[in-house]
């Protein structure tokens, strides 16, 4: 098996989706901790798998003491995200509730022009800041802070709640302390989220004397106007574990029987092919049948409930994008189409 150029094309593909979500809808997240936060995780990671130090050392190419003093001082700082210019920009007009562009220019003079005005550019598009004029003597301001902190907290809230949810139920029994250590939330948000799911019967108490969390289920339903970050990372680690141990059952290949694996189907399709809107219609469908399955199951748990002995978690994962050719690709016509057959696990059609 070619690892290395698996590993290099599952970071590359990684990179682009952390790209898209760091700047999605405008906002620039920060992003000065990832490189540190992936090599800290990725030796913890490697460490658990039962490699030695010293090994893990050679695997990033550096010494077994280099690599230890980075582990310690990544480890004590990793959790510090810094404040990216976009943060810097927002924190500067916000202390002055206004300010004028040439003010701000001169605030980040050591910044890159072009840099800071597209800054100014998000923050208005976004609505975090409102403009009056134009040029150096256009002024920036900040909208209502109420209305900001009000749908921030909201926002934050929310997915807090849903991530917390998302984590006792995959890992759960849990306590507090453990939700901690797998979340970046403070301790005290972490708490008021347990309360707030308790009460509200998403998860529940162990009935043991150690204070720990448990739940049944996770579920965000199609049309829901929350939940979308932590659905949207259960999808994804749902798809990283099932190739993860796919490679742990020592069989990379695809088999009739499988019941760990994937099938990535390609169409190729036309706004007049007879067959677009079956095609189109896949999510849709297999939507459907499986969300029938899942209540004809949880329906039967609910009346026959399993034992934790005897528990065996299957996790079901689907998808579908449609994306259109930068430009279009042409076949002579006396040359039939691309037809060449591909593995079971990947069709191109």
């Amino acid at each position: 098996m070619d690892t290395r150029t698996l590993i290099d094309s599952i970071v590359r593909q990684t990179t682009v989706l952390i790209a898209q979500l760091s700047t999605a809808a405008g906002v620039r997240a920060p992003l000065a901790h990832v490189a540190d936060q992936v090599f800290v995780d990725l030796a913890h990671e490697i460490e658990r798998q039962g490699v030695r130090q010293k090994v893990v050392a050679d695997m990033f190419g550096i010494a077994l003491r280099t690599y230890q003093k980075k582990m310690q001082r990544l480890s004590g700082s990793v959790a510090d995200r810094g404040r990216t210019l976009w943060e810097a920009v927002v924190g500067f007009i916000a202390e002055r509730e206004r300010a004028t562009r040439a003010t701000i220019e001169d605030r980040f003079r050591h910044e890159e022009e072009r840099d800071v005005a597209a800054v100014l550019k998000d923050l208005v598009e976004s609505g975090l800041v409102y403009c009056t004029g134009q040029g150096p003597s256009a002024v920036y301001g900040m909208t209502s802070a109420l209305d900001r902190q009000a749908q921030r907290d909201a926002e934050q809230l929310a997915s807090l709640h849903d991530f917390v949810w998302l984590a006792v139920f995959l890992h759960g029994p849990l306590s507090a302390n453990e939700l901690a250590r797998l979340l970046p939330y403070p301790d005290a948000s972490i708490d008021d989220a347990l309360k707030a799911l308790v009460n509200d019967g998403r998860i529940e108490r162990t009935p043991d004397a150690l204070t720990s969390y448990r739940c049944g289920q996770f579920s965000v339903p199609v049309g829901a106007t929350s939940g979308w970050e932590a659905a949207v990372f259960d999808h994804f680690q749902a798809v990283a574990i099932a190739i993860a141990a796919k490679v742990v059952d020592g069989a990379p290949r695809s088999g009739t029987d499988d019941v760990v694996g994937g099938t990535t189907l390609r169409f190729d399709l036309s706004p007049t092919h007879p067959m677009r809107s079956e095609v189109l219609g896949l999510l849709k469908r297999v939507r459907a049948e499986v969300n029938d399955l899942w209540n004809r199951v949880e329906h039967h748990n609910t009346v026959h409930p399993l034992a934790i002995s005897q528990l065996e978690r299957v996790c079901f994962y689907f998808g579908q994008h449609c994306t259109r050719p930068a430009a279009p690709t042409f076949t002579r016509a006396d040359e039939p189409p691309n037809t060449t057959p591909t593995s079971s696990d990947d069709k191109h059609g």
